[in-house]
């Protein structure tokens, strides 16, 4: 992928599961929401694994073990191993034994996770800040994490012990609503100690490293919902994306990306796994076309002209937005435009 600003979505003459050997596909939003296959995910799925992808699964989460989520996914008729799972707690761990020496200490602040990972690397997981540990790891711990384990961290990291963290996902979703994730919890450490995490979640080179070096992918494809975590790490790492809308992000966030959250490609679900992508072209000045539909420029908004596939006239509008925004956010009203296409 260039590192020159994107000012639409490409195009693809050959099926995504065909151009790339691996999908690095993010969960929630992705895979499962509530912990329910989304639609056509399972089926999509299956097909790019018989013609040949490699899946490998790639989750911020730090709270659930490999063998977990492995498991979870094969329940959802997903065949899945240990081995195609990779989690933030692997990659911080990996991150915490390029600086301490083996067999050293960390405090534990989150859940299983983070405790097999440390252990992986050799590692040891202790409880308190008075077991002299070497570093302090923060990682999701569920809704039922002791407040005293903030206090345990806290009391290290003021000494001056280096202090990591999973991620910094400041939400996640769950079955009743938002919840605070574990970027929330790093808040309450930041509070008390003034002091900085080093961080190896998405959207961040420790996590990409990770996954790569896990799954020895050539052309890897980053497939996510969330443009400040999935979309973002693919650009840092310098990879192509393809963003589905099946999670969080919609039609107006999309329009108003900057550069570092463009995704290479955009579909409905992960049934554009299995499909080429169309090509959006430029027409006249400062108009672009997809399938049937073609955006411009209005004074103040976009506009659109046609008919067809909505997804079509959404690319044709990215690329017009992503072409006026240049390096910065659209500031183009695109919401009638969206209207027209039921995003």
């Amino acid at each position: 992928m260039s590192r020159s600003v994107r000012t639409r979505p490409e195009g693809s003459g050959q099926a995504l599961s065909e151009a790339y050997d691996t999908a690095l596909l993010d969960l929630d939003g992705v895979v499962y929401a509530g912990g329910s296959a989304i639609a056509h995910a399972v089926e999509s799925l299956a097909t790019a694994r018989e013609g040949g992808m490699r899946l490998a699964y790639v989750t911020n989460n730090a709270l659930r073990t490999p063998d977990t989520v492995a498991g979870h996914l094969t329940e959802l008729g997903i065949p899945t191993g240990a081995q195609d799972v990779i989690t933030s707690a692997q990659a911080v761990a990996r991150l915490i034994s390029e600086q301490v020496p083996q067999g050293a200490r960390v405090l534990v602040i989150g859940g299983e996770g983070l405790r097999v990972a440390l252990r992986e690397r050799g590692l040891v997981p202790v409880e308190s800040a008075d077991d002299d540990p070497a570093a302090v790891v923060q990682g999701f711990g569920g809704a039922d994490l002791p407040w005293g384990r903030f206090a345990e961290a806290s009391y290290a990291v003021a000494r001056g012990v280096p202090w990591f963290a999973s991620n910094t996902d400041l939400t996640i979703p769950s079955g009743r609503g938002i919840a605070p994730g574990n970027g929330a919890a790093v808040e309450v450490v930041r509070i008390a100690t003034g002091a900085e995490p080093q961080v190896a979640g998405k959207p961040l080179p420790p996590m990409h490293r990770e996954t790569i070096l896990r799954t020895g992918a050539q052309r890897p494809l980053v497939v996510g919902d969330r443009l400040d975590t999935d979309i973002e790490g693919a650009f840092n790492g310098e990879v192509d994306s393809l963003l589905v809308l099946t999670g969080v992000t919609d039609g107006a966030q999309l329009l108003a990306a900057p550069p570092q959250h463009r995704p290479t490609y955009v579909d409905a679900d992960l049934r554009g796994m299995l499909a080429g992508q169309p090509e959006v072209v430029e027409v006249g000045e400062g108009g672009f076309r997809c399938g049937g539909w073609t955006a411009t420029a209005g004074a103040d908004r976009l506009e659109l002209d046609g008919e067809g596939e909505a997804l079509d006239g959404l690319r044709a509008l990215c690329a017009v937005a992503w072409t006026a925004a240049g390096e910065g956010a659209c500031g183009l009203d695109g919401e009638k435009a969206l209207a027209r296409l039921g995003l």
